[in-house]
């Protein structure tokens, strides 16, 4: 703080003086730049087309407009479109070259887009979107069918479609996702399709458990040693634990 001085009764007294404007103005602080400059972001798939299970590689390349090169650093997300908002999938980081390759198995179609996260002065920004078609298998479409019965009370004799017992449930369930007609009897069941070892069991075969070689319960296998049945009176369709080694599996589809 600068004195001044003035003369008051005789004395002589410091008195302080207005701050000159250089001295009252703030220091200004230089404002963080935003990143000026947005990328170009492509995106493809090794296919376009598949069947469900198939493995599909999804590139992105990020490049900087400027040189034509591939941004160096940052992260690239994978997005799927589900209920009118993106969520992420997968995330990577950037190559040297600028571009990621994510590897997938999408179970049903799917609508992407890779997000690459921004730097310093590389904007974040997304890439147009592209479609992967995934076509059903038959066992999926089973297994779906079987799903959509969930908690369909047991009852003895009933074929459905809302009350089921063991075989009436496998026979309906066959028939309406893939047309396959069945008997309405787990025993008569077992010898329709073609037999496959328990180890080499997809979702959507029949299995049939066994007392001896008499069958004597219907299931579709759901894989993981879980199966959907309608299991005895008082129960529910439902997927259930795989209770018993004594099966046989039959591919129906």
């Amino acid at each position: 703080m600068k004195l001044g001085l003035c003369v008051c009764a005789g004395q002589l007294i410091a008195a302080p003086l207005m701050a000159s404007a250089a001295e009252a103005a703030p220091v200004a602080v230089a404002a963080k730049s935003a990143p000026s400059v947005t990328p170009k972001i492509t995106e493809s798939a090794s296919a376009y087309k598949v069947k469900q299970g198939t493995v599909v590689r999804v590139y992105a390349k990020v490049v900087d407009p400027r040189t034509g090169k591939g941004v160096r650093s940052g992260a690239v997300r994978l997005q799927y479109r589900k209920n009118q908002a993106w969520h992420t999938w997968l995330t990577r980081k950037i190559s040297s070259t600028g571009g990621v390759t994510f590897v997938t198995r999408p179970g049903a179609t799917l609508t992407l887009r890779s997000v690459y996260s921004g730097g310093k002065v590389i904007r974040a920004a997304a890439s147009k979107q592209i479609i992967v078609s995934v076509a059903q298998t038959n066992g999926a479409k089973v297994l779906a069918e079987a799903k959509r019965h969930t908690g369909a009370l047991y009852k003895y004799a009933a074929a459905g479609p809302s009350r089921f017992d063991c075989s009436g449930f496998t026979m309906y369930v066959y028939r309406k996702a893939v047309g396959k007609k069945l008997p309405h009897k787990a025993n008569s069941q077992q010898n329709y399709g073609r037999a496959v070892s328990k180890s080499s069991a997809q979702v959507g075969d029949l299995i049939i458990f066994r007392s001896g070689s008499y069958g004597y319960h219907a299931a579709v296998y759901a894989g993981g040693g879980y199966m959907y049945d309608s299991p005895h009176s008082g129960a529910r369709v439902g997927l259930h634990r795989i209770f018993s080694t004594s099966y046989v599996v039959r591919r129906l589809v």
